[in-house]
């Protein structure tokens, strides 16, 4: 399992505490520095039927910052997942991928769901 991760978010530390909790083994990964793969972020994206919004941080200073609220309706597919690639601020977090699904933001019964545990 990947999980990616800031290490001053809140939820993040809820979410790494909930996998540790279930003795569930996942390799943690720095976001903001080593962003989701384009492959792994058009997988989430097929996870959530095609909703690029899901997998923006749209509360995120960079989002703001950049206008996306605005923008993004006009983007591409794949110039929204170049901007997540190149941009970890701009994912929303955490972010985890299973070898046969995934997740992005914590909310505990969806991750108990996934998850089995």
């Amino acid at each position: 399992m990947k999980f990616y991760e800031y290490k001053g978010c809140d939820t993040c530390r809820r979410a790494k505490k909930f996998l540790a909790s279930r003795g569930l083994a996942f390799d943690a990964l720095p976001i903001r520095e080593q962003p989701p793969t384009k492959p792994e972020l058009k997988r989430m994206l097929a996870i959530y039927g095609g909703d690029l919004r899901r997998l923006f941080n749209s509360s995120g200073g960079d989002y703001k910052a950049m206008t996306l609220s605005e923008r993004l309706p006009k983007l591409t597919v794949a110039e929204a997942i170049d901007l997540l690639a190149a941009n970890g601020n701009l994912v929303k977090r955490p972010f985890l991928l299973t070898d046969t699904s995934g997740l992005v933001g914590f909310q505990q019964p969806e991750w108990e769901k996934l998850l089995g545990a």
